[in-house]
């Protein structure tokens, strides 16, 4: 079973598209490679309550684990 991270990492397009990501309060804050790999519908599958989109960057709204999804995340790239 994949953890949280790893569903919100495929949801961002793979760990090869995300190039920065950063936890703030509610949300992730991250900058992608290639927008049109991001898959809206698998990020709220994956616990999202939203996606913010603005350009290469992305928002993922998922409540106050955002920190430690974030260093999760950091830790695989």
């Amino acid at each position: 079973m994949a953890s949280k991270a790893e569903k919100i990492v495929a949801g961002l397009g793979g760990i090869e598209n995300i190039e920065e990501i950063e936890g703030c309060i509610t949300r992730l804050r991250t900058e992608v490679v290639d927008p049109s790999k991001v898959d809206e519908a698998a990020l709220k599958a994956a616990g999202a309550h939203g996606v913010v989109k603005m350009g290469t960057a992305i928002q993922v709204v998922i409540g106050t684990d955002a920190d430690p999804i974030a260093a999760d995340i950091e830790d695989m790239m």
